[in-house]
């Protein structure tokens, strides 16, 4: 099944990898951060277009899907929930107004997993308010990497809907083994820069409650503690990277960043590491998003039968 989509708050593609994965042709792009901009147009031959606050929805191609990883904004409610209308001046509130206008037959949205719970629960209540007063059928639910086959704890929101509200969804089961030798690379040929020094080493071996598993990655959270596991906790775009560790002795690498979310090694890295490391965190785990596009390809076909039929 042949089918066009939309990339918005595209990152570095990690969404898109997933859909072009299951048979996608992406006919718009959008990402406002330049250093992104300049990792997807090398990836993927353009260049994303700005600040999606600045496009006229009329402006974007007709598509099938719409796609977006937006970020977590708290609305403000005046009395009665009013759905789209309590949305504006939020960058959700562009997304819903080009599903409104374009109508596509079907979208997915990624967000943190604390989105059900911010502002009380409020922000998450507007959200699928506004999806179902635009005449669609919204399916949600939390995901972990870990569950299909990426060695990084990362659980994350995902909203999927269906214009066709015949449409029977089931978000995949995750039930891939992962590994985290997978995605290391040998220390030996790795540079000398991403190694630590021996009292950053022995600090953290004094904070060791017990023996580390091997391989692990070693977090260190803001009291110190140190917690060696057999995988990555959930890579974030700030400075926490400083605290992980692979195997308590050097920084992930650039490369090892990407696997962690997925990527294949022929992804090219155009950035310097403090941008690569915050471009990785603030990406998709690209596996669970393929197991997502191939449940919504298979749900809309048998929607599609069952209409003709």
């Amino acid at each position: 099944m042949s089918f066009k989509f939309i990339d918005l708050f595209a990152g570095i593609g990690g969404i898109r990898l997933g859909f072009e994965h299951v048979g996608g042709q992406c006919v718009f792009s959008s990402e406002w951060d330049k250093h992104a901009q300049k990792t997807y147009e090398a990836n993927f031959g353009e260049k994303p277009h700005g600040d999606i606050t600045q496009i006229d929805p009329l402006d974007i191609p007709d598509h099938d899907i719409l796609l977006g990883g937006f970020p977590c904004q708290a609305f403000s409610i005046i009395g009665k929930m009013n759905g789209f209308d309590d949305t504006r001046g939020t960058l959700f509130f562009n997304v819903a107004n080009i599903i409104k206008e374009k109508q596509p037959a079907a979208f997915m949205l990624e967000n943190v997993k604390q989105l059900k719970t911010h502002d009380k629960g409020n922000t998450f209540r507007v959200i699928l308010k506004t999806l179902e007063d635009l005449g669609y059928s919204v399916h949600h639910t939390v995901l972990n990497a870990l569950d299909f086959g990426v060695p990084q704890k990362r659980e994350r929101t995902f909203i999927v809907g269906f214009l066709n509200k015949d449409t029977n969804f089931n978000f995949p089961i995750g039930n891939a083994n992962y590994d985290l030798n997978d995605i290391l690379e040998n220390d030996s040929d790795i540079e000398e820069k991403y190694f630590v020094n021996d009292d950053i080493k022995n600090k953290r071996l004094e904070n060791l409650k017990k023996e580390p598993p091997y391989p692990s990655i070693w977090h260190q959270n803001v009291s110190g503690n140190v917690s060696p596991l057999p995988y990555s906790c959930a890579l974030r775009a700030g400075a926490s990277y400083n605290y992980l560790l692979v195997n308590g002795v050097r920084r992930p690498t650039p490369r090892e960043l990407l696997r962690l979310q997925g990527f294949p090694d022929t992804y090219k890295i155009v950035v310097p590491y403090t941008q690569l490391r915050k471009q990785a965190g603030n990406s998709v785990a690209v596996p669970v998003i393929k197991a997502i596009a191939n449940q919504m390809l298979h749900s809309m076909k048998q929607a599609k039968q069952r209409k003709v039929a």
